[in-house]
């Protein structure tokens, strides 16, 4: 969404312009005036932050400003919207079986690499074989994954994908960036890691790569050209320019010097210079990130964690609100769900948990914990007290969060004790192991844009899986797990629907914020929108439509009476 700037309008001047044009208008002078039609042209140069790599979709999972370029060059068989529902990209249709284990693919016809070469099924079962090899540069659940898949190649532009068992988020995986089979071909992922093809990549997306910027031998930046045979409408933008730097300060100083006309990304600390720049505008967008309290509810030292009203006055219990606004300067969202918002599953009518510490007070009462203590008060039940430690990655952004929870807590005589915890082992000692009370967690989402909440919290996941907090509820799980392989989609909705209503009424873990993406661009470039994000290179999901300039149709003008 745009942060728009608000100017002051003389309103004499106002009154004067609209005064004459209404006269022109009735006296024949002026016609019509049509929507804007963007004009093909322009040059677009953006600063990223970072440093490039490899330009490989499949290589480029661990540098961001690899993937923003990526994002231009490449293309997959399928693409996502802002809501996360799949649609065509070299593909043409996808067409799965009724019982959801063989999905059929067309091609688009007439696609070709930006080197002129057609695009057939060839280029897909490389890419993928690629994929279920893995070399070491490929997570081992994504090579793992892959190598219980088929490809049935048809012909040129049919292929078939044969899954073990019906498997809903299929689509998902489609999203990979293709590779060219007739300039890689014979080669393993580690041959083509050392490849110049990284260096001057062929892909098939909007824009192509053109050449490097080397100064003193240290690439400081690239041009992307428009690609537009593979496109019905667009790229308007003739050229892309993209210039290194190596923090958001000197890449911010550079757009002000007038080098360059967007920031791939704005930090906080840097928001209020931007949004005071009348001639920058900032979009934003949410991150798919989520940051919760998860509880140990098997720990049968703490038996107040396996009861659902204790949870429910320890969300009540948190300013979460003040949080976003003292520690990320506003910029973060309230989580209302595990599933987030604008995804096509996410249940509209979930209620908000508003910041009520006499609420909390009242259910913790009723559930029998009294205050006892005179210097350092504490409620108790008998001889249980509600005191437990928070673990925490240990840096200063998580310990700021960690001290307001323990302060929220606090004031409602509940002891935290702090415990922060190197974050490189934070998941091997403390989360995977199960050795924890409560803990501060980022559950990072990026690029899976089904929702699907298995993973996480379906009992199956309970010992050794990623269902840390040991959630263990039937009525849950059987939702998510039959949503898996549900090939209807009015159904999946309503089995999300279903889980995302217990997980409210239940709160095994409770939601914290979802973190949100700033992003600068000149006011001279237009068309640009800014969704719910995958992946901060979502920022380019309509490049298509960005321009520099446009034309106003003339419409028939309407005689005078």
């Amino acid at each position: 969404m745009k942060k728009y700037r608000w100017q002051l309008l003389i309103l004499f001047l106002t009154g004067l312009v609209v005064g004459t044009l209404l006269i022109l208008e009735k006296r024949g002078g002026i016609g019509q005036l049509g929507t804007p039609q963007p004009v093909s042209g322009g040059v677009y140069t953006e600063a990223l932050i970072g440093s490039l790599s490899r330009l490989n979709p499949l290589l480029d999972s661990s540098n961001q400003v690899d993937r923003d370029v990526d994002r231009l060059i490449f293309s997959g068989l399928v693409k996502f919207d802002s809501r996360g529902m799949p649609e065509p990209d070299l593909a043409e249709s996808i067409r799965p079986s009724q019982d959801g284990m063989i999905y059929n693919v067309t091609l688009r016809d007439g696609l070709t690499w930006h080197d002129g070469d057609p695009i057939t099924t060839a280029d897909i079962v490389f890419t993928v074989n690629l994929l279920q090899n893995g070399d070491g540069f490929i997570s081992a659940d994504l090579v793992a994954f892959w190598n219980e898949i088929s490809l049935v190649v048809l012909d040129d532009l049919n292929m078939q994908f044969v899954l073990p068992e019906s498997f809903s988020p299929f689509q998902d995986y489609l999203a990979f960036g293709v590779l060219p089979n007739h300039l890689l071909a014979g080669k393993s992922l580690s041959e083509i890691a050392e490849s110049t093809f990284n260096l001057e990549p062929v892909g098939s997306g909007p824009y192509q790569f053109l050449e490097l910027t080397v100064e003193n031998d240290v690439i400081t930046g690239l041009t992307l050209k428009a690609f537009t045979k593979n496109s019905t409408s667009g790229p308007f933008l003739e050229e892309i320019n993209f210039r290194y730097y190596a923090d958001a300060q000197s890449a911010y100083q550079a757009y002000v010097d007038k080098y360059v006309q967007g920031i791939s990304e704005i930090p906080d600390e840097m928001l209020a210079s931007a949004l005071n720049n009348p001639e920058l505008s900032v979009y934003t967008g949410r991150l798919p990130q989520i940051s919760m309290v998860m509880f140990n509810l098997n720990d049968p030292a703490l038996p107040f964690f396996q009861d659902a009203i204790i949870r429910r006055a320890l969300l009540l219990g948190l300013n979460r609100q003040r949080l976003i606004n003292e520690v990320f300067n506003g910029q973060a969202i309230v989580a209302n769900s595990v599933i987030f918002p604008e995804s096509w599953a996410y249940l509209d009518s979930m209620p908000t948990v508003e910041y009520n510490q006499e609420q909390a007070a009242t259910l913790l009462k009723e559930a029998e914990y009294v205050i006892t203590g005179d210097e350092n008060p504490v409620r108790m039940k008998e001889d249980i007290a509600l005191r437990f430690v928070l673990s925490y990655p240990d840096d200063e952004l998580h310990r700021v969060i960690a001290e307001s929870i323990q302060s929220d807590w606090k004031k409602l005589s509940i002891d935290v004790v702090l415990e922060p915890v190197p974050a490189d082992i934070f998941i091997s000692t403390k989360l995977a192991p199960r050795a924890y009370q409560a803990a501060l967690v980022d559950l990072n989402l990026s690029r899976t844009p089904d929702p699907d909440p298995y993973p996480f919290w379906d009992s199956g996941q309970a010992v050794t899986g990623q269902n840390y907090s040991q959630w263990n509820n039937r009525l849950a799980s059987d939702s998510i797990e039959q949503a898996r392989v549900a090939m209807d989609f009015n159904e999946r909705t309503r089995l999300y629907h279903n889980f995302q209503a217990i997980f409210e009424a239940e709160l095994p873990s409770l939601p914290l914020y979802y973190p949100v993406y700033n992003y600068g661009v000149d006011a001279v470039i237009q068309g640009v929108s800014l969704g719910p994000l995958m992946d901060t290179s979502d920022r380019f999901a309509s490049i298509h439509q960005w321009f520099m300039t446009a034309r106003r149709t003339q419409g028939t003008e309407t005689p005078a009476p």
